[in-house]
């Protein structure tokens, strides 16, 4: 009998325990779902604060923008010819020389500053042809949620403001002396805006098919464009190339483009005959590290699309190589020489500035050769950095042969007005310069002699 008691208490115990325990876990599973909900919503909240915080910031950055501060016209001595203004000046870091020919950075400079607010972080090697890496840091806007409205922001103002206003005239001599001033070059090359594009701005469907990178795109104001072969495919028309203005703002002087890619050869060749080009020249060898460019051209007969090219001579130089082409179509031909420049090291500018002059020279003789044809045509990997440098070292040159002076802060932002990010970094800034003074000592020669 007390152990049926026994039994029947311990059963009656368990019913009671088995009760209370799965009113504990309905009590747990309640206040657990209460806290992951409590905390979602309190991450949300945390998610529109900062959203909003981060949207005041931006808007107080734009209204906040340093002006640019720009000189009055004071000079009526402007020839017409020239491309260089020195009225409307906006002098960066003015050379001063003294009586005896001796640059002193020292002394005020007699000329106003234009501020900039585009303050950019010193490039490192491997930002230096176009790295999709290092470019895309110059594209920050990309990704925004808010759709593209085709008006200028006032920053984007201010920067097309700057490119078509900088400028800082030298002298033979300041030239020399600005030459070894490293550290004034560089400051002022990081106070001209890059101009990159949006690929918002390119309305084309799939043009990302055609790009080497992702963020090096054409202007599309003076974006080259291909004759269709369909009307109704407008990717037909779309190559990554800009008409670039030369000396004294002359239009469609030359044509800056990145290096052919597999599936853009035959729309290379197309443009060369469109455009009728006497002179292509390429910057770049076809693979350092990575693919800088396909080998586009054939031994010694290919057809590209519609194009037929035919080699007819090649000479191998110091520095160069040079091959005479000849392209038809249909029953039309036309005649065009082929520079290859082998000799910018990997990651580096050249050691010298010789043989780019060389081949600067060279190609001059030919395009005078060739007047009333259509622009050289220029490129390198991305079609901005060392293509940026030949054709404003050209630029340069002619103007120190024309004027006796040489403004290659409003040559560089000249050229990033008709193509984004042109003379891509300081140190090709400094080369440039360099690649002038070269140029400077040889005029001096000649008139010597």
């Amino acid at each position: 009998m007390n152990q049926k008691n026994v039994l029947q208490g311990q059963h009656e115990a368990d019913k009671i325990w088995s009760k209370e325990g799965f009113y504990a876990v309905v009590i747990f599973l309640s206040i657990f779902v209460i806290i992951v909900t409590c905390l979602m919503i309190l991450y949300r909240l945390k998610e529109k604060f900062q959203l909003s915080l981060r949207q005041d910031k931006e808007k107080n950055q734009e209204i906040h923008l340093s002006p640019i501060v720009l000189q009055p016209a004071h000079s009526e001595d402007k020839t017409a010819n020239s491309m260089v203004q020195p009225e409307q000046a906006p002098k960066v870091l003015s050379v001063v020389v003294d009586p005896q020919g001796r640059y002193t950075p020292e002394i005020k400079a007699t000329t106003s500053v234009c501020p900039s607010p585009f303050k950019m972080k010193p490039i490192g090697l491997q930002e230096r042809r176009g790295s999709n890496v290092s470019l895309t840091l110059d594209m920050s806007s990309l990704g925004n949620v808010e759709p593209f409205v085709a008006i200028p922001t006032p920053r984007e103002k201010v920067a097309m403001e700057y490119l078509q206003s900088a400028s800082r005239i030298l002298t033979r001599s300041q030239l020399r002396d600005v030459v070894a001033s490293s550290h004034l070059l560089q400051s002022e090359f990081m106070e001209i805006p890059m101009n990159f594009v949006d690929p918002k701005e390119i309305d084309i469907p799939r043009h990302g098919t055609k790009n080497r990178y992702k963020t090096i795109l054409p202007n599309p104001l003076s974006r080259v464009c291909l004759r269709p072969k369909n009307v109704t495919d407008s990717l037909s028309t779309y190559i990554n190339a800009n008409y670039i203005r030369g000396y004294s703002g002359k239009e469609k002087a030359f044509i800056a483009t990145q290096g052919p890619m597999i599936n853009t050869v035959n729309d290379f060749w197309q443009m060369v005959w469109q455009e009728d080009s006497p002179v292509i020249v390429m910057i770049t060898k076809l693979k350092e590290k990575n693919e800088k460019c396909v080998l586009y051209w054939p031994e010694k007969r290919g057809i590209y699309g519609k194009v037929e090219v035919l080699v007819i001579s090649v000479n191998e130089c110091d520095n160069y190589t040079v091959r005479n082409l000849v392209l038809k179509q249909g029953s039309h031909t036309q005649r065009v020489k082929h520079y290859w420049y082998t000799s910018w090291p990997d990651h580096k500018t050249p050691d010298s500035a010789q043989p780019l002059l060389q081949l600067m020279l060279d190609v001059e003789e030919d395009r005078l050769a060739s007047e009333g044809r259509g622009p050289v045509v220029v490129h390198c990997s991305a079609g901005i950095g060392r293509t940026g440098c030949f054709i404003a070292t050209s630029i340069g040159c002619r103007q120190l042969r024309e004027e006796g002076v040489v403004d290659a802060l409003s040559i560089v932002c000249q050229l990033r007005v008709d193509r984004g990010g042109m003379v891509q970094t300081s140190e090709q800034y400094e080369f440039v310069h360099h690649a002038l003074c070269l140029y400077e000592s040889r005029l001096s020669a000649e008139t010597v002699q």
